[in-house]
């Protein structure tokens, strides 16, 4: 999402955009995004700063880092960005911000759920499935 300084009217304007991909540089095993990244914005410029309120919706698809079974978990963050408007560069791109905010949402460990078992370490078998054949 790109903001050019000198479009901003005195009112302050909104505008929405979908984000599809992180990118290959942010995408992991681990985690991506399922379905589309939905951005709104508001952005409002007094004298010369810059501010814009990021409202960001969406899904994240993860490994669970136990059972390594898929799950989704349910993005929303709200943000706000201040700038120094700079007549020289009047393009404000908000998308390497909005992809640093999302990273830092990723969780340390991703778990399906708090009380997952994981898998057998001598078999594999997924313990929230059942119990595994090689333990008695």
């Amino acid at each position: 999402m790109k903001i050019d300084i000198n479009r901003i009217p005195a009112e302050g304007f909104s505008l929405e955009e979908k984000m599809d991909s992180l990118g290959e540089d942010l995408a992991t095993e681990v985690v991506a995004l399922k379905g589309p990244l939905i951005i709104k914005a508001a952005a409002s410029m007094i004298t010369n700063a810059v501010t814009i309120d990021v409202y960001l919706s969406g899904k994240l698809k993860m490994k669970c880092s136990r059972c390594l079974n898929d799950f989704e978990i349910d993005l929303e963050k709200k943000l706000r960005f201040n700038y120094q408007a700079n007549k020289s560069q009047p393009i404000i791109d908000l998308d390497p911000e909005i992809k640093q905010e999302v990273i830092l949402d990723y969780p340390i460990k991703t778990l399906c759920r708090p009380d997952c078992k994981g898998l057998c370490p001598d078999c594999g078998e997924n313990l929230n499935e059942g119990e595994c054949k090689c333990r008695k």
